[in-house]
């Protein structure tokens, strides 16, 4: 592991520190921030209260290491996609073997297809990994009227898994 690829910074549950650290490192398709009370609320949901998170820096990504005390719970990544006109800005969350507890949609900015928010379309990730194939139609099925969104956040989940498991393999993450 080379220093340069690793960063490491310690994030307090607070919202300023998360907002520091988490956010600057979204993808330079984010057409905005995501609100930091709704990233913390998001962890928070997946991970439980009183977590912390440590940002590693890979490949211009940022990776957070979410931690409650001195137990790794997981590791979370913010990342976009492009649905028809706009990013779609949505968190994977995975526990230690990289398996998704969850994802969910932090910024949504179309006028259509907002129901891949909704979680009983997000829950079908849920125990899922990178030796998934995450198509849709067969693992994942699709919505209609939110066919490109639909589309587009199955294929950055599989991205992101994917990408996890590579740094996993390569050692480091």
């Amino acid at each position: 592991m080379h220093q340069s690829e690793r960063r490491s910074r310690w994030l307090p549950g607070g919202l300023a520190a998360l907002l520091l650290v988490a956010l600057p490192s979204l993808a330079p398709l984010a057409a905005q921030s995501v609100p930091a009370r709704k990233l913390l609320a998001s962890l928070e949901r997946v991970y439980g209260q009183g977590l912390r998170a440590d940002s590693i820096a890979l490949d211009g990504a940022t990776v957070l290491r979410v931690r409650r005390n001195d137990s790794v719970l997981g590791f979370a990544q913010v990342r976009d996609v492009m649905g028809k006109d706009q990013p779609i800005t949505y968190l994977v969350a995975t526990d230690t073997a990289l398996v998704l507890r969850d994802i969910d949609i932090l910024v949504y900015r179309e006028a259509y297809g907002g129901e891949v928010a909704y979680e009983a379309w997000r829950k079908q990730f849920r125990g899922r990994d990178a030796r998934d194939s995450l198509v849709v139609g067969r693992q994942i099925r699709g919505i209609s009227g939110a066919t490109i969104s639909v589309n587009a956040v199955t294929l950055g989940v599989r991205q992101a898994v994917g990408q996890l498991a590579e740094w996993r393999r390569a050692g480091r993450l």
